[in-house]
């Protein structure tokens, strides 16, 4: 891997990350367009460690006060009434899927998965589920003539079952093209929660799975086409670009739907689908092994 394709799958990987869109699709997808071979799912893997790492720092008083009050509660009775503490245990709870899953299809992950058609079909599968739930929150938060405004859900509000089916939604964006944000945020949604509640959720979420699998695939790192310089770029770039990211998103789900992204996912996969059948592209175009990933 040459320092400009590290430069650009940083870039995308810190720009994709946390929007809905599906950040291990698009690295894949780059690859493909590009002429490269494909970075792999170790390379996306360790690259995410730059996204998460911006994920802490941006919610850095939130995880401080939530790992305060988990270790707090751990000895301390009272304090495991405490919705950071509770908040804690949710997280752990909600981490679970993806481990369990990540680990027994890691073959799957590093090759099956990585299938250009399976990814277009799931940039339209998930964009179409993002749509309807966004409708329905849409629709809970405008009311109508002969339907009242519903109240939607805030974390406060967050239960066991409701953290496990986070877990459950999270874990299918072990497919590439599924997108972690996006199919949280669909199953927050569908559970009845606010745009901000979902989102928020899903940032915090990811950090156990994602540096878990980050740490698991440093060793394939330097093997085969993607070495250590590159790699450590990337990882730096996408932190920065991330970050940005994440602030610019906060701030539009408070206030804009996910349409756009909708949109977006089934046009990108329309195309891709397109592509595959003109023979411009293979559906294997650039394939290399990996390690688990998702996003």
């Amino acid at each position: 891997m040459s320092w400009f394709e590290s430069f650009i799958l940083g870039l995308v990987q810190g720009l994709t990350e946390f929007l809905p869109i599906s950040s291990s699709a698009h690295l894949r997808l780059t690859a493909a367009f590009a002429g490269w071979e494909d970075p792999g799912a170790a390379f996306t893997a360790v690259t995410q460690i730059g996204t998460e790492a911006a994920v802490i720092i941006f919610f850095r008083k939130d995880i401080a006060r939530i790992v305060s009050a988990w270790f707090r509660s751990l000895t301390d009775r009272e304090m495991r009434r405490d919705h950071d503490a509770q908040m804690g245990w949710l997280v752990i709870v909600g981490s679970i899927p993806i481990g369990v899953l990540g680990l027994t299809l890691k073959d799957q992950i590093e090759g099956p998965f990585r299938d250009l058609r399976l990814i277009a079909t799931t940039l339209i599968v998930l964009g179409i589920v993002l749509g309807i739930a966004d409708r329905l929150a849409a629709r809970d938060a405008r009311g109508g003539e002969h339907r009242q405004r519903r109240e939607r859900k805030t974390l406060e509000q967050l239960t066991v079952r409701d953290g496990l089916l986070y877990g459950c939604a999270q874990a299918l964006a072990l497919v590439p093209g599924v997108s972690r944000s996006g199919a949280t945020i669909s199953g927050g949604l569908f559970m009845g929660y606010t745009r901000e509640a979902a989102a928020r959720y899903s940032f915090l979420l990811a950090i156990p799975a994602v540096m878990a699998s980050g740490v698991f695939e440093l060793t394939e790192i330097g093997e085969g086409h993607v070495s250590w310089g590159p790699t450590i770029f990337a990882t730096l770039l996408a932190f920065f670009v991330a970050y940005a990211v994440i602030a610019w998103f906060m701030k539009f789900i408070s206030t804009r739907s996910f349409m756009p992204f909708v949109i977006y996912r089934i046009l990108l996969g329309l195309l891709l689908f397109a592509l595959v059948a003109m023979g411009v592209l293979s559906p294997n175009e650039g394939a290399s092994s990996g390690g688990v990933s998702s996003g």
